[in-house]
């Protein structure tokens, strides 16, 4: 026990000043402004703001579709990512560069970028309009779709970094012992990536949930149908600051809730 302890002390004394002195500075940059918000909350009005009309309906939207846009993420994003980890084909460079474009893309880009495709004069929204009737842009269909073009990136390179550090020799074995492709890939691969795999959608959960510039870009912001929390928090902070405050944080408090939760049960055994 001494020995650890005093282990650790040395461990501790080594920590070069010139990497301190900076972590500390970024840990109380990254911390300053939730204090900020902390602070700032009107904590004696907060019950009576949390019932106001329009705080629960823009909550429950964003829930509903950062969870849709989960769904879409993992259903498109994962076989993308195997594609990318265990299949070479020309080109391969060239699609993970594309596949990391929303990352670095302005939001508000991606979303009039959608309009071109998915509007009613898109390339592919026009087709949707003349042959089923389907209207995409400004409705909650609309919401998911820009919350998961943002959002994919993040769960496609978890996936695809848990896939290249599995071990082949079980996938190996089952081919071995006559499993084809596809039970291979569910029976083996899937749980072998497992929790790569969670803590990639627990980021694209979270980038969906707090998506703002695509959304409203591609969907607008109406309430009850495509106003999400990030953009009731913007529509309040132009009349109402505290209103303002009091979303953000709910909005805080639901992310840091769920991707703590989630962190300590999945990705920190990843």
């Amino acid at each position: 026990m001494t020995r650890t302890v005093r282990t650790r002390t040395r461990r501790t004394g080594r920590i070069p000043i010139g990497l301190l002195v900076p972590a500390a500075l970024g840990l109380v940059f990254l911390v300053l402004p939730l204090v900020g918000l902390l602070v700032r909350t009107p904590w004696s009005t907060l019950p009576q703001r949390l019932t106001e009309p329009g705080v629960l309906t823009a909550l429950r939207l964003s829930v509903q579709t950062a969870s849709l846009a989960t769904l879409l993420c993992l259903v498109l994003g994962i076989p993308l990512a195997w594609l990318l980890a265990r299949v070479s084909f020309p080109g391969r460079r060239v699609v993970r560069a594309l596949i990391t474009v929303p990352l670095v893309l302005p939001p508000v880009v991606g979303g009039v970028a959608l309009l071109l495709v998915f509007g009613r004069r898109g390339l592919v929204g026009s087709w949707l309009d003349s042959t089923f009737g389907i209207t995409l842009p400004f409705t909650t269909t609309a919401v998911v779709l820009a919350e998961a073009f943002v959002a994919m990136p993040f769960l496609i390179i978890a996936v695809e970094g848990a896939l290249r550090g599995a071990d082949t020799r079980y996938e190996e074995a089952a081919a071995t012992l006559g499993a084809g492709r596809w039970t291979t890939f569910t029976h083996v691969t899937l749980p072998l990536v497992a929790p790569g795999i969670a803590a990639g959608a627990v980021l694209c959960w979270a980038r969906a949930l707090g998506e703002f510039g695509a959304t409203i870009t591609f969907a607008g912001n109406y309430p009850g149908r495509t106003q999400t929390m990030p953009l009731a928090v913007y529509l309040a902070l132009e009349t109402d600051l505290e209103a303002a405050i009091v979303l953000s944080l709910i909005l805080l408090t639901v992310s840091v809730v769920i991707l703590a939760c989630l962190r300590d049960r999945w990705i920190s055994s990843s």
